[in-house]
Formats: C-alpha cells, sequence, structure tokens
C-alpha cells in the first residue's frame, strides 16, 4: 500500500499526519508513505528576472523544509519511514500526477473547511483533488 500525504505546512496537514500515524493498524501491512510539499510558482516576471536560478531553487527547498518540517517530526516520532518529494507548481494538479507516477493507492490531505462561499471563490486543493482523481482520497479536518 502506497501512501501520498500532501503537506502543506497547516494544522490541517498535520492532523492528517496524526490520523494516517493513529490509524496505521488499518492497513494489513506498514504502508509506503511518501510526503509532498507543492510549492506554487513564484510569478515571472521583474521579480524572476532578477534572482538567479540557484537562488529559486533555494528559497523553494527551504520553504518546502520548513513546511514538512513538523510532519517529519511526528512521523520520525511513530518510527514510520517516509520518502520526501518536493514539487513546484500548481497544488492540486501535482497531488493528483506524483501520485499517479508513484502509483498510490490512497492520497491522504488535511481540509482546511473553509466552507462553501469561501471555496467557490479561491478553490479549494481538496476539492480539486477529489475532482481530478481517481484513487482514493483520506481528508483531514
Amino acid at each position: 500500500m502506497r501512501v501520498l500525504i500532501a503537506i502543506d505546512g497547516s494544522d490541517a496537514s498535520k492532523m492528517a499526519v496524526r490520523s494516517l500515524i493513529d490509524h496505521v493498524s488499518w492497513f494489513r501491512e506498514r504502508p509506503e508513505l511518501h510526503l509532498l510539499h507543492v510549492h506554487p510558482p513564484v510569478p515571472v516576471g521583474l521579480a524572476t528576472r532578477h534572482v538567479g536560478h540557484d537562488v529559486l531553487e533555494h528559497y523553494y527547498r527551504e520553504e518546502s523544509e520548513a513546511a514538512l518540517a513538523a510532519a517529519r517530526a511526528l512521523f520520525d516520532a511513530a518510527k514510520l519511514p517516509y520518502t520526501l518529494h518536493i514539487h513546484v507548481g500548481e497544488p492540486a494538479l501535482t497531488i493528483v500526477r506524483v501520485a499517479g507516477e508513484l502509483a498510490c493507492d490512497l492520497i491522504s490531505l488535511g481540509n482546511h473547511g473553509r466552507g462553501a462561499l469561501p471555496n467557490a471563490l479561491l478553490g479549494s486543493v481538496a476539492t480539486k483533488v477529489l475532482h481530478l482523481t481517481s484513487i482514493p482520497v483520506l481528508l483531514s479536518k
């Protein structure tokens, strides 16, 4: 069983990690865990024209490692091994693409639970993932 856990550094994503740790006994065998952080791309424009590729890559890595830190600590404390994945792109599309590439059986992510109106106006990564994938999705709130 391969599980992709999408982490954005929020309390909701920490809840997804805690929920998965609490329910790991549900799985017949210990799952293969893949932690994913997707950093939205910095808009191309004046700022990115004056920043080198290496500086931008360092920024993405640093920000992603900070977002993944709490999840890593929780999995380390539970003695559950995982593989880290850091990507840059549109979060929902990237989550679905990476889950497919890794042949995951489950996608786990936190839901911020903002409600219907904010989701309609702003969109929701969780809602988009649900619409884009045929892989089962475990939402934690």
